[in-house]
């Protein structure tokens, strides 16, 4: 399914994020921090602040930019405590927007938000 779709470009970025999953198969979300450091509207590539076991499907929840709940599938770990995700739906125009204008990389400084749209 995932070598089919349309493959979005990556921008860096750089974004405080949370990441939410059951653990064991209990009721209650235990939650992790970590960091976006590239997203696309179809994938991210999240930096975790330390290492621990990933399950294969968790939430992402972006504070800042007030997204909340995307879904996500975990499709690769990198030795340097660096996933790749991708997400179960596409991010918005607008979702993406949110989130380059709470970016701190010093690519989006000059990002504004659109409070009419």
């Amino acid at each position: 399914m995932y070598d089919r779709e349309v493959r979005f470009r990556m921008e860096d970025t750089m974004n405080a994020a949370r990441l939410e999953y059951t653990e064991k198969g209990v009721m209650n979300l235990a939650s992790r921090r970590c960091d976006i450091i590239r997203i696309s509207q179809s994938s991210a590539v999240l930096a975790i602040l330390t290492q621990y076991n990933l399950p294969k499907q968790f939430y992402l929840d972006i504070p800042d930019a007030r997204i909340s709940k995307v879904g996500c599938v975990l499709m690769k770990v990198y030795p340097n405590n660096t996933v790749e995700v991708r997400f179960l739906r596409l991010l918005t125009e607008k979702e993406m927007n949110k989130i380059f204008v709470y970016s701190t990389h010093p690519a989006h400084r000059n990002r504004v938000l659109d409070i009419r749209a």
